[in-house]
């Protein structure tokens, strides 16, 4: 049965009791806010055969934060009364000292809605959820005899969110989260290699465990696994690069999208800093961040300061003309917020974030940007990345790429890493494809510590001069 409803002014702490200690936390400060969370989560994970593990996770709890120029006091606390918010408001207010800031206004509210209030950990039940993953087990090992293990896993999370401004504004939200991962491993002659799909947004369990639906992923993650079976050593050197559609936009994600938060560029340490308005990106190369798509991973309705979340463009037709910014950052540098100030939970103090991060479709037809490489890379999947925010280098390894002669795809390769730099990356890109997709749900960004859920995608992009790690030459 699914637990009351979140009221944390109607409990131990009223909204009176709780606003006025507020504005005593930001008095002479510039910004603030109390955030209140209440936050359910589920892991639920099936692996060889059996069940491997079953986790459940509850927590709540508030942060108050007082913010006066570029300082920010925060505390926090598990204990939601009056007692803990007025010494979490002794602690914020350390950061006012003798004031003499401007409170800005409050974020101005909408009516937009972009998920339901479906809960995806208590909405299926714990024996199905088994049952399915058993299905799915039995399903994968029947397909191929080659297969020797399965790991299956599913993700349930359920947030709920109370944002009390200085001016008596109160915010609420309520933050369905639900994902299944498969990962298959096969076996032939002594050789294994693994494969990997997912998918997940906001929403319930049910469409995902639905067997029209895993069964697509079970099959995805097998024919990866196949695909690496018979991969060959990749090559290595500067080769053009061709990026399939969706999921390769974690590319675009780590290499320019962290570039484009407002803190590091603020702080004139990202690649990106103070280059508003001119061309930093080839022709036709529009990127935006877009909080607003309905059910995806990365939407947020509000945004962790009570903004509403919006459809940003960053880069238009190759030009810079935004960053994504929270409240702070954007008083600070003379903008308005975008929608982007996100936090982990309420134990943490809330910073520039992405969303939803992609860039729009071209014209040119993926077959074509394939048949112009003479000697390069069609890379259509990737693991794991890095990058460095100031120079903008990133390294990203791939779980799917083939070796492309005289514009033919031949044989898969393993082991490529693809290595470069944001801003040169974006210059060099030849063509872009008329497929854009979005990523199918599976997008997690690390920044400063804190985790937060975003969404990623691109259409087929053909770069021009990129370095390819590989083993063979």
């Amino acid at each position: 049965m699914a637990q009351d409803p979140f009221r944390p002014f109607e409990t131990a702490l009223d909204r009176d009791q709780a606003l006025a200690l507020l504005r005593e936390a930001v008095a002479g400060a510039d910004d603030g806010e109390l955030f209140l969370e209440r936050r359910r989560s589920e892991v639920t994970s099936f692996d060889d055969g059996r069940l491997r593990s079953a986790s459940y996770d509850a927590s709540e709890g508030f942060g108050l934060r007082a913010v006066r120029g570029e300082t920010a006091g925060y505390a926090h606390s598990t204990t939601i009364d009056e007692h803990a918010l007025r010494r979490a408001t002794e602690t914020a207010r350390l950061a006012v000292g003798a004031g003499g800031g401007t409170l800005a206004d409050g974020p101005v509210g909408t009516n937009q809605k972009l998920y339901s209030d479906e809960d995806p950990v208590e909405g299926t039940s714990f024996s199905v959820k088994v049952d399915v993953l058993k299905e799915i087990d039995a399903y994968a090992r029947a397909l191929d005899p080659r297969v020797v293990q399965i790991s299956a896993t599913l993700s349930a999370s359920f947030q709920e969110v109370v944002i009390l401004r200085p001016e008596g504004t109160l915010v609420t939200d309520i933050r369905p989260m639900s994902r299944l991962n498969v990962s298959v491993i096969v076996e032939e002659n002594g050789k294994r290699e693994g494969g990997g799909a997912g998918a997940g947004g906001r929403h319930g369990l049910i469409g995902l465990i639905g067997r029209d639906h895993w069964e697509g992923a079970v099959q995805e993650a097998l024919r990866i696994a196949l695909v690496n079976l018979e991969a060959e050593a990749a090559p290595a050197g500067m080769m053009d690069v061709v990026l399939g559609p969706g999921w390769p936009g974690i590319l675009l994600h780590e290499a320019v999208g962290h570039g484009l938060e407002g803190d590091f560029n603020r702080k004139g340490s990202s690649a990106f800093a103070g280059l508003m308005g001119q061309q930093v990106a080839a022709k036709g190369v529009t990127v935006l961040d877009d909080g607003t798509i309905p059910d995806r991973r990365g939407s947020i309705t509000v945004d962790d300061e009570g903004t509403p979340s919006a459809r940003n463009v960053l880069i238009e037709d190759g030009v810079l003309v935004g960053y994504m910014q929270d409240r702070q950052n954007a008083r600070l540098m003379g903008v308005a917020a975008t929608g982007n100030g996100r936090r982990e939970s309420y134990a943490h103090i809330p910073m520039p974030r992405m969303t939803n991060t992609y860039m729009l479709g071209g014209t040119a037809a993926p077959a074509d940007m394939v048949a112009e490489l003479q000697d390069g890379i069609y890379a259509v999947g990737f693991g794991g990345g890095q990058v460095d925010i100031t120079s903008g280098k990133f390294v990203f390894s791939c779980t799917e790429a083939y070796r492309v002669r005289n514009g033919k795809v031949g044989a898969p390769v393993k082991g490529a890493t693809l290595i470069g730099d944001g801003a040169t990356a974006l210059k060099q890109i030849r063509a872009i494809g008329n497929d854009m997709a979005l990523d199918p749900g599976i997008g997690n960004c690390g920044k400063a510590g804190q985790w937060v859920p975003v969404g990623v995608g691109q259409p087929s992009l053909l770069i021009g001069g990129l370095t390819v790690g590989g083993a063979a030459a």
